[in-house]
């Protein structure tokens, strides 16, 4: 049985079992019941009424919460020419193409969170899809980060794009902030993201679409929240 920290219990104290709250009241306690020394992220969990081995409920993609997360990203692009030139000027951390393809693969480098390529690169970049893959960093048309638009993608990632996709579970997980973030701003991320997940609900499913929003501080307990609280 997991064993859990006296901050974790007693933060937990302030959580009725059992009760769904409304948004406001619930990204008032995920403030309140926050644990952690540094300024911890707000993430939110989204138990959603799909079948993950159904290639069509598989959820899929990458939006811009209206006030950002709070958090930074350095970012890699991959790309040639007239692309790289303008990943430099949109102010991309680091810009290459073969040569930073073989530092990941010979160096095992991964100084960066995101990764944008050109559609011409992906052919490369496939080769190290194994390396790439299981940490998330795989580009993806999906979620924008394969593009010819390099420019508009960096400004994407730098106001707080946030790639998300359904788990073997059927959940969908986001960051909506940090804890040092207003009430308000954070319930705006939290209705943005549930409302534009509700919107891509597959044809082939019948009924509710979504069963459960909690959301927890980092390290802190989860808070569900009532689905008629969102306009859905």
């Amino acid at each position: 049985m997991k064993k859990f920290g006296k901050k974790y219990v007693e933060a937990s104290k302030k959580i009725e079992k059992n009760k769904e709250y409304s948004i406001l009241e619930a990204v008032k306690l995920v403030k309140e019941t926050s644990i952690t020394k540094f300024d911890g992220t707000v993430d939110v969990a989204i138990k959603l009424n799909v079948d993950p081995k159904k290639a069509d409920q598989q959820l899929r993609g990458s939006f811009v919460l209206p006030n950002g997360t709070g958090k930074s990203k350095k970012i890699l692009v991959i790309a040639k020419g007239a692309q790289a030139e303008a990943a430099k000027k949109a102010g991309a951390d680091f810009v290459g193409e073969k040569d930073m393809i073989e530092k990941i693969q010979k160096e095992n480098w991964f100084e960066y969170d995101v990764i944008i390529a050109t559609p011409e690169m992906m052919p490369e970049l496939g080769k190290i899809g194994k390396i790439l893959g299981p940490k998330g960093l795989m580009p993806n048309p999906k979620t924008n980060t394969v593009t010819t638009n390099v420019t508009a993608a960096i400004e994407d990632v730098k106001k707080g794009m946030i790639s998300f996709k359904t788990d073997t579970f059927g959940n969908v997980h986001s960051i909506i902030g940090k804890v040092s973030f207003d009430e308000a701003k954070l319930a705006e991320n939290l209705e943005y993201i549930v409302n534009t997940i509700t919107k891509l609900k597959p044809s082939s499913v019948k009924g509710r679409f979504i069963k459960s929003v909690t959301v927890a501080s980092t390290m802190g307990p989860g808070i569900k929240i009532d689905k008629n609280s969102f306009d859905i």
